[in-house]
């Protein structure tokens, strides 16, 4: 067995959870973008967020921030550090800036983000090296399951 193949599969599960929890986008025209915060000592899921910026006029309702807002409540502290976010799409700036805040050990991402990405592809918010905290990345899981409702997404809403 390859070095790790547990913690992929692990990455791969998580991922299709946050992929089933972005569905919750579909009705209210937001992009469909799912997030899960996952404990790591035993990997239950302890908040889940999809993007609700249309439905709650928030510019800051990313999935990331709803899903480590909802962690961070029922955990009863905003130290994360041993916890997992799972984000369908690479993090902006702000929702990488919300995880190393809240010094979130590891980001697990499906599709890189060309245009906004922060954990590596535009910029790097989580390794920067003048932060007191870094996060670990891996990219590209299940990357394309995560890419198509994106793509269909804008697709959909911008006649393209």
């Amino acid at each position: 067995m390859p070095p790790h193949h547990g913690m992929h599969s692990a990455h791969a599960q998580w991922m299709r959870t946050a992929l089933h929890v972005a569905e919750g986008a579909r009705d209210s025209g937001d992009v469909p973008i799912g997030a899960v915060v996952v404990r790591n000592n035993d990997g239950e899921v302890v908040g889940r967020g999809y993007n609700r910026r249309e439905a709650d006029h928030d510019p800051t309702a990313h999935a990331e921030v709803i899903a480590l807002r909802e962690a961070a409540g029922r955990l009863g502290r905003w130290r994360l550090e041993d916890c997992t976010l799972v984000v369908t799409l690479e993090p902006c700036a702000m929702c990488a800036g919300a995880a190393v805040l809240a010094r979130v050990p590891r980001i697990v991402l499906g599709a890189w983000d060309p245009k906004a990405g922060a954990c590596g592809s535009v910029m790097d918010v989580v390794r920067h090296p003048s932060l007191n905290h870094w996060t670990e990345v891996h990219g590209g899981v299940l990357a394309e399951e995560c890419a198509e409702p994106i793509r269909a997404f804008f697709r959909e809403h911008r006649g393209a």
